[in-house]
């Protein structure tokens, strides 16, 4: 419940059926949390977040397994391209190591989503792009160059188009060609514009299709398909909540930085769209969130994140968003993750990194 009292005022809010949209386990874990395991590597200005569960979680519908969490800056740059790519095909052989997955197992690349939608289109374009090699290694007398290994791809579209959920799909082709392992591609979702295209998770323990937009398929995992499924998802939509939640912040970050640095000679010089007061802490005292925003300026940010759903989901305005330039970035990323995923599987290629 939550509680909006001003004087003689009171709303309270029933929000008991209130679930976080995200896919992405840094975004729910604790992070004073003992009993979690975390490790982190940075290479340059890309971090890595190695969180691993010792048991399920039932908190964070979690299951038992490792989570990888890269986080990077716009792709749009070239470089931060080829550097993402090579921490993504380091991680990727971390995770491989992880899943016990040795250079000569036989692989599937599966690419979910649908192609149709733009934000939902990661995994099929990665798919369809994916160094295949499998009918090589089928053919009498044709010796396959050792460095390659025996990999396939799949995109099994989306249960709307086909009637079929993708899982017993995959099961069927994983019956009937017998890989050793499955990696699976896909669109995730996440609670905060920050980690939108800047974020990518591997997962040992598969994936769940559509979750993260209330739409959840089957479970892809080693549980349901008998074999290792490695997961690697982009978040690349977020709620009309998470959206409006996140500009309040931003709004008390800047009014904060501006009361802080309003007397600064150098401040004064500086451009008013600088990107300074992103990383201000909320150093605003209760009466100063108050002259900001009234009422709600002392919600905290899970009470006002119920407090908008409530207002935007009786009148369906709790939207799914993407960012305008998408397809642009869905592009570059595709390529990224397809370029990792040949030279993490494929060890003749990694010289050319």
């Amino acid at each position: 419940m939550v509680n909006t009292n001003k004087g003689d005022n009171m709303h309270e809010i029933d929000l008991k059926n209130y679930k976080i949209r995200t896919d992405l386990i840094v975004e729910q874990i604790d992070k004073d949390d003992k009993n979690i395991i975390k490790k982190e590597r940075k290479y340059s200005d890309i971090n890595v977040l190695e969180i691993s569960l010792e048991e399920d979680n039932k908190e964070l519908l979690k299951d038992k397994g490792t989570y990888i969490t890269i986080s990077f800056n716009d792709v749009t740059d070239t470089q931060n391209r080829k550097n993402l790519e090579k921490v993504l095909v380091e991680e990727l052989k971390v995770m491989l190591g992880i899943c016990k997955i040795n250079k000569d197992a036989k692989g599937l690349i599966v690419g979910l989503g649908n192609l149709s939608s733009t934000p939902d289109s990661l995994g099929p374009k990665v798919a369809s792009s994916i160094l295949v090699t499998r009918h090589l290694f089928e053919l009498d007398g044709i010796n396959v160059e050792e460095g390659y290994r025996n990999v396939s791809s799949f995109t099994p579209g989306v249960m709307g188009n086909t009637g079929i959920e993708s899982s017993d799909i995959i099961k069927g082709i994983i019956d009937s060609i017998k890989p050793d392992f499955v990696i699976a591609i896909d669109a995730l979702a996440s609670s905060s514009i920050d980690r939108v295209n800047k974020t990518i998770q591997l997962t040992s323990t598969g994936i769940n299709p559509g979750s993260g937009v209330g739409n959840s398929r089957k479970e892809l995992s080693e549980k349901t398909l008998g074999i290792p499924v490695i997961a690697i998802g982009i978040p690349t939509v977020v709620d009309a909540v998470t959206i409006v939640s996140d500009t309040i912040n931003y709004l008390k970050k800047i009014y904060s930085y501006n009361i802080k640095n309003i007397d600064k000679a150098k401040t004064k010089l500086s451009i008013s769209t600088s990107k300074k007061y992103i990383e201000e802490d909320d150093n605003l005292t209760e009466e100063q969130k108050e002259q900001l925003l009234g009422l709600i300026g002392n919600l905290d940010d899970e009470e006002m994140k119920e407090l908008i759903l409530e207002v935007l989901t009786p009148i369906g305005y709790n939207m799914m968003v993407t960012p305008k330039e998408i397809d642009f970035i869905i592009d570059k990323l595709s390529v990224v993750i397809r370029d990792s995923i040949n030279k993490g599987l494929h060890q003749k290629l990694v010289k050319n990194i």
